[in-house]
């Protein structure tokens, strides 16, 4: 159990130093600057960091480590709870980026920059976890040290079921992040943390189950196994289907490329009451009283 605090440490580690930089960011830096670059920036090197962390407890921690899934299954809902609630708005997430453009709630300019700031993020993530690695800490970091120039790519299925795989993750994640995205952090944050648990338990062994393409980049790309271009249909193209289509389904349409709704009625929230029609008509048609009128038609004769 000496490598698990060894990692524990590590992650509260992480999250502390990235916490600091959000601070000092919002300190030094204009809103702007702030919300496109620093605070997506940070959230990424966390999320990068903490999942690259947790990945090796995967894959080594089962055989080396001696503890089982479950304990890992924890690991990741408490880090994805205290990811959803230290990152202050930002995503660490290219797809929610795109999805934020796509519903007209960033301009294109802003969609870029957190592109990028995720990109380097998560990169300087992965190079700062590998020195992390390096230092040999326990046991466990010097196996993976040892099997880290021979890793495999995570693709355990076809091509295209792993493409579909992906994009479901990415699909019910979405849906869920929708219905969610302006209620209380208090049920929002749990929510997302056990849908991506649940998500990672079932479709972990198939693709490794990141529904992040930034995250995957950074984890399998260099991997042998697979070409650049299959990395790119399972862990772009997939993820980004996803979203779209939870997006499609959630509004109707895609508002940064359709004005009407593809998919639902809009109804006018509005009632026209029906007139009452009460004109007397002439002739052997039936006519209406009106209310409290008497009847002044004399009998014939």
């Amino acid at each position: 159990m000496a490598g698990l605090n060894v990692s524990i440490a590590f992650f509260s580690l992480v999250v502390g130093l990235c916490q600091v930089l959000r601070w000092f960011s919002k300190w030094l830096l204009s809103p702007g600057a702030y919300t496109c670059l620093a605070r997506e920036l940070a959230g990424s090197l966390q999320f990068c960091m903490s999942c690259l962390e947790l990945r090796m407890l995967v894959e080594i921690g089962l055989w080396g480590g001696g503890f089982g899934p479950d304990v890992v299954l924890t690991l990741f809902f408490l880090l994805f709870a205290v990811h959803g609630a230290s990152f202050d708005g930002a995503s660490a997430n290219p797809t929610v980026s795109l999805q934020e453009f796509l519903l007209l709630e960033s301009s294109l300019a802003t969609a870029v920059a957190k592109l990028l700031a995720e990109s380097m993020g998560t990169g300087l993530g992965w190079a700062l976890t590998k020195l992390y690695w390096s230092w040999e800490l326990t046991q466990l970091h010097f196996i993976q040290n040892l099997i880290a120039s021979e890793c495999s790519s995570s693709i355990h299925t076809s091509l295209h079921h792993a493409a579909f795989v992906e994009g479901a993750c990415s699909f019910l994640f979405h849906l869920v992040l929708l219905r969610l995205r302006k209620s209380h952090a208090v049920y929002r944050v749990p929510t997302l943390a056990a849908i991506a648990t649940f998500l990672t338990y079932t479709a972990g062994p198939s693709t490794g189950a990141f529904f992040n393409p930034a995250l995957a980049t950074a984890a399998t790309f260099h991997c042998s196994g697979n070409s650049f271009w299959d990395y790119v249909q399972v862990y772009w193209l997939g993820p980004l289907a996803g979203m779209l289509a939870a997006l499609l389904l959630y509004q109707g349409n895609i508002p940064r490329l359709f004005q009407r709704n593809l998919l639902y009625s809009q109804k006018s929230k509005y009632r026209i009451p029906k007139a009452r029609v009460t004109a007397q008509v002439e002739g052997d048609k039936p006519w209406k009283k009106r209310k409290g009128e008497k009847n002044t038609t004399k009998p014939h004769a």
